[in-house]
């Protein structure tokens, strides 16, 4: 069976430029390549594939082109010319490995001088535990943190003193080494420096070759008024350094709220269980709450219930994104009284007869209950 012409199978003309065949090639190798076509059983892609490819390897050596073109396909056939060689499968391996890197393409990775991969650092989190009050109002504070710094032996090198790191012969000093299986080229991180280029025979001792040694330093950090349990606030750069002059990660300072003694925060809101005593419930009176601002004076009416609820409209917490505060809702929790005298108890028995005698308008959910126990056992 002859073959196409090469042009043909690429689609391109014959003044085509080199970087319209690659064009031309990688277009159609990322249509056909076998790997994106394993539900065809015909075996009509991987022919494809390998019909663009050595139209490919022809057409992107200047020479096999030159011959291709005079001569045609007998220029160009092993068995007459003893064979094309190798000279163009670097050529061919660079637009191949150029698809893949489109296909796997990789984040978070840079190049830095001599080809190196340069890579962000780690991201650090830091716990800060702040009271209700200082949520509230926001605060400064000082935090110490971890940190690298070039080791002052060496001076960042890594080396020890009088001594120098050296190019790593594995990777020539790129940081990467490539691996190839079959039509594959995969780039991978040099297994011998470890991507940094270099190689250290004599380590610093005051920081074992790493160039660096940790300590500690302090941040001011601003904590801004209305913030919650959860929320976290990031500080630029100082995360861990990155490696082969990759930028550093950020730290982010997380806020856990402490347990107060008297409020629950839900949001903007504020609760808080109010004790009142029975009298007060029931003849009513005037009692002081506490709010984060100072006291505040409720009323309270005659006959007031058990878990009864009052809302202080803006004695809550303006959030962070907030154009107004929350509220302040107080619960009311009436207090039974203990350790009662004799004396104190034959009152409360006259209070109680008294009260029967009065029928149901003293109890107001008294009536309701009996109706709902008498419904249940019939």
């Amino acid at each position: 069976m002859s073959k196409r012409d090469y042009y043909e199978v690429l689609g391109v003309a014959k003044n085509a430029s080199e970087e319209e065949i690659k064009k031309a090639y990688r277009k159609l190798a990322m249509k056909h390549h076998p790997d994106r076509n394993q539900h065809d059983t015909s075996k009509d892609a991987e022919d494809k594939f390998k019909e663009c490819k050595e139209a490919y390897e022809m057409l992107s050596d200047a020479p096999k082109r030159a011959a291709y073109d005079q001569h045609g396909h007998a220029g160009v056939d092993p068995n007459m010319r003893g064979g094309p060689g190798t000279e163009g499968f670097g050529g061919f391996a660079e637009a191949f490995g150029d698809i893949f890197g489109d296909m796997f393409n990789q984040g978070g990775r840079g190049r830095g001088q001599g080809g190196r991969q340069v890579y962000r650092g780690s991201d650090l989190s830091y716990a800060m535990e702040v009271t209700l009050e200082e949520a509230a109002r926001g605060k400064d504070a000082q935090i110490r943190i971890p940190s690298w710094e070039a080791c002052d032996t060496c001076h960042g090198s890594g080396a020890k003193v009088g001594t120098s790191a050296k190019t790593c012969t594995t990777c020539a000093g790129a940081g990467t080494v490539q691996m190839r299986q079959g039509f594959f080229s995969v780039q991978q991180t040099c297994p011998h420096c470890r991507g940094t280029g270099k190689i250290i025979p004599e380590p610093c001792p005051s920081c074992s070759g790493q160039g660096k040694v940790k300590k500690q330093k302090t941040l001011e950090v601003k904590i801004p008024s209305g913030i919650d349990d959860g929320m976290r606030i990031r500080s630029t750069g100082n995360g861990e350094p990155g490696t082969n002059g990759g930028p550093p990660g950020d730290l982010y300072i997380e806020i856990r709220l402490k347990k107060h003694d008297i409020f629950e925060r839900d949001g903007d809101d504020l609760h808080c269980q109010v004790p009142v005593s029975f009298i007060t419930a029931a003849l009513g009176g005037e009692i002081e709450v506490p709010t984060l601002a100072g006291k505040a004076a409720i009323d309270i009416p005659e006959g007031t219930q058990a878990g009864k609820q009052f809302r202080l409209r803006g004695k809550g917490i303006k959030g962070v994104r907030a154009s107004y505060p929350g509220d302040l809702y107080c619960h009311i929790a009436v207090e039974t009284p203990v350790k009662l005298t004799e004396h104190q108890r034959k009152l409360l028995r006259e209070l109680e007869e008294s009260l029967k005698k009065g029928g149901g308008r003293h109890s107001p959910s008294g009536e309701s209950w009996t109706d709902k126990l008498k419904s249940f056992f019939s």
